[in-house]
């Protein structure tokens, strides 16, 4: 890695296209002409996206889309082809996942990977410990983490998973995993999150159960979600980017985007919620 990789560098004005003007708020996360090769097969090509802070944000699209692949481009999970990323205006397309988790953006999966062996609590208490920089003694020093054990039942509490708190992970429905692993997200104190398909798997009354929590996050935190429950997407996002063949096909809100034929055509059937 060199010098210059390993800093978050300053966007570059006027040479970056899509860059936004001196004095005027800059967007929390915005991607410009992001792109992704796999060989010959082009799974986003040249995405425009920006979001500005408090956003909720749903990103939409037919199976195969890219969806996933964005928000791997994003995270920094993957390395684009071509494009930028650019976090509170400092663009980071360089840096590894980990940096821009410290930087303040994380992400869910569509496949939660959870820590079965701990409690709720244990898991939370982890995680919170992490970002503090105590993960690696946390066990030792379990009577004198008052701070932490705070933030932890904070977190349940929003997560409506006090009750399971002394509950192991491996026994947590899985309605309710979806949830911790979206607490464990938030653990990490997060500005910007990015949750994949959160609501996969779950029976609708959970599923709404869950957005409500979600709807429910301080605007501190900016939201883009990935969803295919069209009522979801229509009831809790306040814009919406449709996602067709890697290219965003057009945005707006939920009520420009319900009406668009163009929609209708390619992903909504002709039915909206």
């Amino acid at each position: 890695m060199t010098a210059s990789e390993g800093r978050v560098e300053p966007g570059h004005g006027r040479n970056v296209p899509g860059s936004v003007a001196s004095g005027a708020a800059q967007p929390a996360l915005r991607a410009v002409g992001l792109s992704k090769s796999f060989g010959a097969f082009r799974a986003n090509d040249g995405v425009d996206l920006s979001l500005p802070g408090g956003a909720r944000h749903a990103l939409i699209g037919p199976n195969g889309a890219g969806k996933t692949t964005l928000v791997n481009l994003l995270t920094g999970r993957l390395a684009p082809s071509a494009g930028d990323v650019f976090l509170d205006g400092e663009r980071v397309t360089s840096l590894p996942e980990h940096a821009r988790v410290a930087r303040g953006m994380t992400r869910t999966f569509q496949i939660n990977a959870l820590f079965d062996g701990l409690s709720v609590f244990e898991s939370l208490l982890l995680a919170v410990c992490q970002r503090r920089g105590q993960g690696a003694s946390w066990w030792r020093r379990l009577s004198r983490l008052d701070a932490e054990h705070r933030d932890v039942w904070s977190l349940l509490d929003r997560l409506r998973l006090s009750a399971d708190a002394a509950l192991l992970t491996r026994h947590l429905p899985y309605g309710k995993r979806r949830l911790l692993e979206i607490g464990l997200a938030l653990a990490t104190g997060p500005s910007i999150l990015l949750l994949d398909e959160p609501a996969s798997g779950i029976p609708a009354a959970e599923s709404r159960d869950m957005f409500e929590v979600i709807a429910a996050l301080p605007r501190s935190v900016t939201l883009l979600f990935i969803e295919h429950d069209m009522g979801l997407v229509f009831r809790f996002a306040e814009r919406i980017s449709v996602l067709v063949a890697g290219r965003v096909l057009c945005e707006g809100t939920p009520d420009e985007i319900s009406k668009d034929a163009r929609v209708r055509e390619v992903y909504l059937g002709g039915a909206v919620p």
